[in-house]
């Protein structure tokens, strides 16, 4: 797969200043304090036109929790020579969790912008430009790479992507790889396990992790460990 045209981070992290009003949030994961360029008002990107074509949302360019704890996950995966592909990127937290900790990250999303401030927040971080994919779940390319690892963080906000996920998954996932889902509970996610039995896979709740667990209302989010049948998960 061709990598994005390499840019210095200063260039396009500009680019993006000058045309979002953007802001930075901390996240400490692990040992690494990431500061997150994003869009300040996500809902400013709203667009009529998008969601009348196919009811595109700008999800996106929000830092959901979900991604948080992926974030904290992957950072403490075995990641040397490991090749790793995201599902729905983001503005790029877990991408650059994933690029701090080794791996060689891809990224791909549904929107453009979305892989602009994935590669600009990675580039920040680690001075890596991460390859880029704009990826629609519904048509996926007759071809595509497999990876070590395949990750995506609350992508089953839609009753259609419980089959959608599961099926992208498993034309990218290696023979002894392994997938990650986080999640907080979506409508699509009784469907999505149900999937990837369907299609050869094995699906596991790895961990139940509290989201800001000091706080008077906890947001519990599941991390779901998907890998082929007949691989032993590791403990």
């Amino acid at each position: 797969m061709a990598r994005s045209r390499p840019m210095k981070p200063e260039t396009l992290r500009d680019e993006l200043m000058r045309r979002f009003r953007t802001m930075e949030t901390p996240v400490q994961v692990g040992r690494w304090q990431i500061e997150l360029l994003h869009p300040a008002d996500p809902e400013s990107l709203l667009s009529e036109e998008d969601f009348e074509r196919d009811e595109r949302l700008p999800y996106w360019a929000d830092v959901w929790p979900s991604s948080v704890i992926m974030a904290r996950h992957v950072a403490m995966l075995q990641a040397a020579g490991k090749t790793m592909l995201e599902l729905g990127s983001g503005a790029g937290l877990v991408a650059t969790a994933a690029a701090l900790a080794g791996f060689e990250v891809t990224v791909s999303d549904y929107y453009e912008d979305s892989l602009r401030f994935s590669r600009a927040n990675v580039q920040q971080h680690t001075g890596i430009d991460p390859a880029a994919q704009l990826l629609d779940w519904r048509a996926l390319p007759p071809s595509l790479p497999r990876y070590d690892v395949v990750i995506g963080s609350d992508v089953l906000y839609e009753k259609a992507y419980g089959a959608l996920v599961a099926e992208t998954i498993a034309r990218t996932l290696k023979g002894d790889g392994r997938a990650y889902v986080t999640d907080p509970g979506r409508i699509a996610t009784n469907d999505f396990i149900a999937e990837t039995t369907q299609r050869g896979l094995h699906v596991r709740t790895l961990e139940r992790v509290a989201f800001n667990p000091e706080a008077s209302t906890r947001q519990m989010i599941d991390i779901y460990e998907v890998n082929w049948a007949g691989m032993r998960f590791r403990d």
